[in-house]
């Protein structure tokens, strides 16, 4: 990581730094709040869909460490915003090894002071872009933190309707650098739970308030969401709700389905 000077273009709104205001934390600047206060009165249940994905990534990850994984990648990491995702992991396997990847200067400015290990585990990160699989895997930080020989899990919450370009692509890519018994685990935007694309009480209205913005975001349909797991082994109950993903006994509405929409899964590689 560079010691230089940070451009952290706080003059431009960033989705991290809006999803770190939905959730109540305070590293944000005039543009990502003013932004984030646009989302919140077109769509009033974002901080919901926050909550919900930050949770899941919790879920998500306390499931892969029951499994004996002990390896995580996270890209798009939802840094400065805790707990993160090295903390959940550790909690239950201390010897958790976890790389994030961020390319938003402000997680450069906090990883410092955020990435600290418990007991025997480390942590590293890496400025870099999602849409650079190739950068990301023949990073130093990775390679000297992660044992690619060994399962892996590859984290990618709420980050892929961001990411522009071939996104099947990326995440093959990333997936076919990992050993046998490696995992993806992501969460991804849908507004198949809008009633049309005028739905005044629909996803696509937050979504308008990113690409006013400048920031491309594209949601995808259940199939589409699945397509990513396409070469592995999706974990039951395959692609759903998020917050209907494993948890059994917790019964929600219909209408709650609408307010998160946000699907996700957990795959392993055979």
């Amino acid at each position: 990581m560079s010691d230089g000077s940070l451009d952290l273009r706080t003059d431009v709104a960033h989705p991290a730094r809006m999803y770190d205001y939905f959730l109540g934390g305070k590293d944000s600047y005039d543009a990502d709040r003013a932004a984030a206060e646009q989302a919140l009165r077109d769509f009033p249940a974002v901080r919901l869909t926050a909550r919900t994905n930050r949770e899941f990534m919790r879920h998500a990850t306390r499931y892969l460490a029951e499994q004996g994984i002990r390896q995580f990648l996270d890209i798009g990491t939802g840094i400065p915003t805790e707990p993160n995702l090295h903390q959940v992991a550790q909690e239950l396997a201390p010897e958790s090894r976890v790389v994030y990847v961020d390319n938003d200067p402000i997680v450069l400015a906090h990883a410092r002071a955020l990435l600290v290990s418990a007991g025997p585990g480390r942590t590293a990160y890496i400025q870099a872009d999602a849409a650079e699989p190739e950068a990301i895997l023949a990073a130093p930080e990775l390679r000297s933190t992660l044992d690619l020989s060994q399962p892996v899990a590859v984290s990618l919450m709420a980050l892929l309707h961001f990411v522009p370009g071939d996104t099947y692509a990326i995440v093959k890519t990333l997936m076919d650098a990992l050993a046998p018994g490696s995992f993806l685990a992501m969460s991804h935007v849908t507004t198949e739970f809008d009633d049309g694309p005028d739905d005044p009480d629909g996803m696509a209205r937050l979504l308008q308030v990113y690409q006013d913005r400048g920031i491309p975001v594209r949601p995808r349909t259940r199939a589409e969401v699945a397509r990513f797991f396409d070469d592995l082994e999706l974990v039951d109950p395959g692609v759903e709700v998020i917050h209907r993903w494993r948890n059994a006994g917790i019964e929600h509405p219909p209408s709650h389905d609408k307010k998160v929409s946000l699907y996700g899964a957990v795959g392993r590689k055979a």
